[in-house]
């Protein structure tokens, strides 16, 4: 029994069919059919097809296949390499932690008289 494809909201089905419409195109600017790069990949042409797509259902390990099937496994690096909200909230977080002063004992005697 298939599972369900995971809930995936407007803007990210818009992302991912985006994606696939890249790799389309990469594939067609190689002049490399479906049939072709599905072989290469180890997948069927039906999962490139979904691939292609955006479906969501569809697993990174199949999307790296291809990529790596066009010569783009490299691209991968570049997912979330610069996480600049990541870095903000960090920054945040090392603001208002700000160091602690030592508590001195103020009626303590000076043993050096």
């Amino acid at each position: 029994m298939p599972s369900k494809p995971p809930v995936v909201f407007p803007n990210e089905q818009k992302l991912l069919a985006s994606l696939g419409e890249r790799l389309r195109l990469a594939r067609l600017r190689r002049k490399l059919s479906s049939t072709v790069v599905a072989q290469r990949a180890g997948i069927s042409r039906t999962s490139l097809y979904k691939v292609e797509v955006g479906d969501a259902g569809v697993t990174l390990g199949m999307c790296m296949r291809v990529l790596a099937v066009l010569g783009l496994e490299g691209d991968l690096n570049l997912l979330a390499e610069d996480d600049r909200l990541g870095r903000k909230l960090q920054d945040l977080g090392l603001v208002q932690q700000a160091p602690r002063k030592r508590r001195t004992k103020l009626n303590e005697p000076d043993d050096s008289q």
